[in-house]
């Protein structure tokens, strides 16, 4: 259950690319052990939220804090991103790649070969242990990079569509893995375009537009304001309009 206390905090944020502002003084926060939706239509600003909170972007304006702090790698949090645009070394074999990010999580190699064998396993890809990755299908790979991402149980984990492409039953194994880290006591920020998954995972989201919240609380709650809409209908109204363009 989530606890009161925000792990992530971001205030009055504000992001300018030149003379386009991307973000407008973007104010929400994110409780310890929640699992959050951070959601929107292509271009809304998800990526760029992201992007600053992890200090890869310097906002303009505002903080962005983990545990009060701005992030950097040696803020001493366990943290797995999953980013929409994978990477992994692809020349590589899955084991070597996967011995190497738990290695980097500060694992031991042994322990690093023995939880890796054990997802592979479970994600059906024992077989591949020895392949290399450009070998394998975007599904395999992907399946790859979300175990690179739940290594070393992260305290906080990033999931940008993590389910994108998947076929209904890789679909639900994935969300079954994300939720054991969700009863563990991770905190998860979630990005998809998925509904059902917002509603089945999420404990509270923000609907963004324009570097802007259209809606940020409670499924009930957002619900609430748009009379009971579903979610999906709910989208739809606040971005039907919106033209789909790269993400920002």
């Amino acid at each position: 259950m989530p606890h009161s206390d925000p792990l992530v905090t971001i205030d009055h944020f504000r992001m300018e690319f030149g003379n386009q502002t991307v973000i407008n003084d973007l104010s929400f926060d994110i409780k310890k052990g929640e699992t959050f939706g951070l959601l929107g239509a292509n271009g809304s600003g998800k990526t760029t939220v992201i992007r600053a909170l992890l200090g890869i972007y310097q906002p303009s304006a505002g903080e962005l804090l983990i545990n009060g702090k701005g992030y950097t790698v040696d803020s001493g949090i366990r943290l797995g991103y999953l980013p929409e645009e994978r990477g992994l070394y692809k020349k590589e074999t899955v084991m070597t790649v996967m011995t190497y990010f738990g290695r980097l999580k500060g694992m031991t190699r042994k322990a690093a070969e023995q939880w890796s064998l054990s997802y592979l396993e479970r994600v059906g890809l024992a077989h591949k242990a020895t392949v290399r990755l450009d070998k394998l299908s975007g599904g395999q790979q992907q399946k790859v990079q979300l175990g690179v991402t739940v290594m070393n149980d992260p305290e906080l984990l990033i999931l940008d569509e993590p389910t994108k492409g998947f076929d209904p039953v890789n679909r639900r194994l994935l969300m079954n893995i994300i939720e054991e880290h969700q009863r563990a006591g991770a905190t998860v920020i979630f990005v998809t375009h998925q509904m059902e998954e917002v509603e089945r995972l999420c404990d509270r989201i923000i609907l963004l537009k324009d570097g802007a919240a259209s809606a940020y609380g409670s499924i009930d709650q957002v619900k609430k304001k748009y009379h009971g809409a579903s979610l999906d209908d709910i989208f739809v109204s606040i971005y039907g309009d919106t033209p789909k363009g790269e993400e920002i």
